[in-house]
This record gives C-alpha cells, sequence and structure tokens, in this order.
C-alpha cells in the first residue's frame, strides 16, 4: 500500500483538526466501529464457549466485564494510533503491535480478576498456561482493532479529501465560468460609450440620451445574473433584445431584427448571455463593417437531445473566405464558456454559409443530469 501521508490525505483531513466537524465524524464512525467489533467478540465467545460446555448465560456477566475493560484499553490505542495517521505505514503498523503487545497481558489480568470476583467464594488458582492463552488471544483481538481502525481511519481521510478536491473543483471551474462570462460585459460597455461619444459630437444628445438609458435597463439586468447559473431561453432573448435595442440607437435604419423559436425550446435552459458575443459580433462585423441594410436571424430549434441556435447575418466576405480580425475573439469566448459548462458536450461552429451570409451554429444539450 502507498503511504497515503504522501498524498496529504490525512494531514488535510485531521492533523490539526481539532474537534472540528471532521473529527466528530470520525470519532463517530470509530465508536459505532468499536461497538459493532465487540458486540461481534461477545457472541462468537459465547457459541464457542456454549459448545465447549460452558453456560453462556453464566458466563455473560464476566465475559461484559472483560469486554468493558478491553474496550477501555481500545479507546487509549485508538487515540495514540490517532497520532501516527500523518506518519509512514510501517511506523503505523509498529505503534498497533507494540500498543496490542502491551495491552494484552493488560486484559488477561483483568480476565483473571474478573475470574476471581465470579468464582468467589471457590478458590481461584492462578494457571500460567490459562493466562498466556488468554494473553495471545487478547493481543490478537486488539492489533485486529487496531489495523480496522486504521482502515476507517484512511477510508475517512481519503472520503473528506475528495470532498475537498470536488469542492475546490467546483470553485475552480466557478470562477473560470464568472472569468469568462465577465469578459462579455466590458466589450460591450466599451462599444457602447465609444458609440455615445459619438452621438454627442455629432450633437445628437437626444440619441445619446436614449441610448444612455437603454443602457442602464440592460446593465441592470446583467448585473444581477449568476453566470454559474442557466436561465430559460426566453430570459436570454429578452436580454439580447435589450442589447439590440441599445444598438438600434445607432443603426435604427439599417438593423432588422428577428428571432424563430420552436414551440417548447423557449424554457430550455442555457448559460446567461451566452449569445451576447455572437449579437456583438454580429452587429460590429456586420451593421457596423457595412452601409446598406443588414439582417441579423436568430433561429432556435431542437435537434434529437440538443438544442440548436443558430444566429446569422449579412457582413462582407473576408479574403479567402476568412473571418475579418478580431471576430474569433467572442466566438473562442463563448466556446470556452459551453466547453466548461458542458465538458465536451456542446459545440460551436462558424464561418460564411454563402457569399456575404455569416452564420454561428451553438449546439447545447438539453440533458443537464
Amino acid at each position: 500500500m502507498a503511504d497515503l501521508a504522501e498524498a496529504g490525505y490525512p494531514a488535510m483531513a485531521y492533523k490539526g483538526a481539532g474537534w472540528n466537524g471532521v473529527e466528530k465524524e470520525r470519532c463517530k464512525a470509530i465508536l459505532r466501529l468499536a461497538a459493532a467489533y465487540w458486540l461481534a467478540v461477545f457472541v462468537s465467545t459465547s457459541v464457542f464457549w456454549g459448545i465447549a460446555g460452558t453456560d453462556p448465560v453464566e458466563s455473560a456477566p464476566g465475559k461484559l466485564a472483560s469486554i468493558a475493560f478491553a474496550s477501555l484499553l481500545t479507546i487509549g490505542m485508538t487515540i495514540l494510533l490517532k497520532h501516527t495517521l500523518s506518519g509512514p505505514l510501517w511506523r503505523q503498523a509498529t505503534v498497533a503491535f507494540v500498543l496490542s503487545l502491551v495491552a494484552a497481558p493488560l486484559s488477561a489480568g483483568a480476565d483473571y480478576l474478573i475470574y476471581i470476583v465470579c468464582a468467589y467464594p471457590e478458590p481461584a488458582p492462578f494457571d500460567m498456561k490459562e493466562f498466556t492463552y488468554s494473553t495471545v488471544s487478547s493481543m490478537a483481538l486488539f492489533f485486529g482493532w487496531c489495523c480496522l481502525s486504521l482502515v476507517l481511519s484512511y477510508s475517512l481521510a481519503l472520503a473528506e479529501g475528495e470532498r475537498r478536491m470536488a469542492a475546490l473543483r467546483e470553485e475552480a471551474l466557478t470562477a473560470q465560468m464568472r472569468a469568462l462570462a465577465y469578459q462579455v460585459n466590458p466589450h460591450f460597455l466599451f462599444n457602447t460609450l465609444n458609440a455615445m461619444a459619438g452621438l454627442i459630437e455629432e450633437g445628437a444628445n437626444a440619441h445619446a440620451r436614449g441610448m444612455v438609458l437603454k443602457l442602464s435597463a440592460f446593465l441592470r439586468k446583467t448585473l444581477t445574473l449568476d453566470p454559474t447559473q442557466d436561465i430559460p431561453l426566453k430570459e436570454e432573448l429578452a436580454l439580447q433584445s435589450d442589447y439590440l435595442a441599445v444598438e438600434s440607437t445607432r443603426f435604427s435604419d439599417r438593423m432588422t431584427v428577428s428571432f424563430s423559436v420552436d414551440e417548447g425550446m423557449n424554457d430550455i435552459r442555457v448559460p446567461p448571455l451566452i449569445l451576447q458575443p455572437i449579437f456583438e459580433n454580429a452587429v460590429k462585423y456586420g451593421v457596423g463593417a457595412t452601409r446598406g441594410a443588414v439582417e441579423i436571424a436568430l433561429r432556435a430549434e431542437r435537434l434529437g437531445g440538443a438544442l440548436v441556435i443558430s444566429v446569422e447575418n449579412d457582413a462582407p466576405q473576408a479574403e479567402a473566405g476568412e473571418m475579418p480580425a478580431g471576430m474569433g475573439i467572442g466566438l473562442r469566448n463563448v466556446a470556452d464558456r459551453i466547453a466548461t459548462r458542458f465538458s465536451g458536450a456542446a459545440s460551436l461552429s462558424s464561418g460564411y454559409i454563402r457569399p456575404g451570409r455569416f452564420g454561428v451554429r451553438l449546439l447545447l444539450p438539453l440533458d443537464r443530469s
């Protein structure tokens, strides 16, 4: 068996833990195991001595007293063993053997005293052979208990280590999701503020004021979102409608938007603001890069066990069919988010579906289990 202390599990779970929740759970588990262990010893010895001709009812008080004393020794041994959990396995085995070697004659001596009490007023002569047999059997019982105690402690330490690792992975995943989601807002704010500055320079103060109000309404909704909690598709589309309302202040005369959602798809949950970079690209590289009218069209439909969201927009064709410089940053953000959120069960594809028409296809699993 590898030295688990090198992996940090015992130290993580117990070393310096004090009477915290982990320590209390460990103590409860040890007590339950001890009760089951000594109950098994009582029942088995009663059966074996009964077969040998000893009345199990008459011998029960003496065996109970002997097991009670052995249980007290067990508690002390367990406390001492606890301090070896952070050490190598050979040291733990050595300590367990030495503790069993010390406890065995004490238990055998207690058994003889109990025998004297139970036999009174009859004489109870000391038999060295019987004392040796009792010592050997007691040592086997105590060493067996030490092994069980160590196995239980390691299993609890491993379980606690796995729980902590799972919590750390979850925290890291949450932090990554938040970081990816928060990359959206600064980019959008930068573009919007530049647009406002342009409107003010042109003297279109009324349009700039309308844009500020729409931006305020949009931010009020987005800032309350938790990037790690999915929202219904209809809420995501409502957010994007608010975003497009901000942009329409600049492009109201030549930007048209249409949403087509199949029945039953509105309530499918999606990561919040997952469509934001896609629409930002459509506005920046579609509407903003052309002089004529531009259509932005979204379609959401079910395909087997997946939700497929397609966003298409008119856009000038890049040379050799490539995307304009900078367009891939937002799409890569979306790809990273769904890869983190769905662990490879989602995908994103993009490109010119025909000359002058750019499309993004987002595939998300319907099954969230």
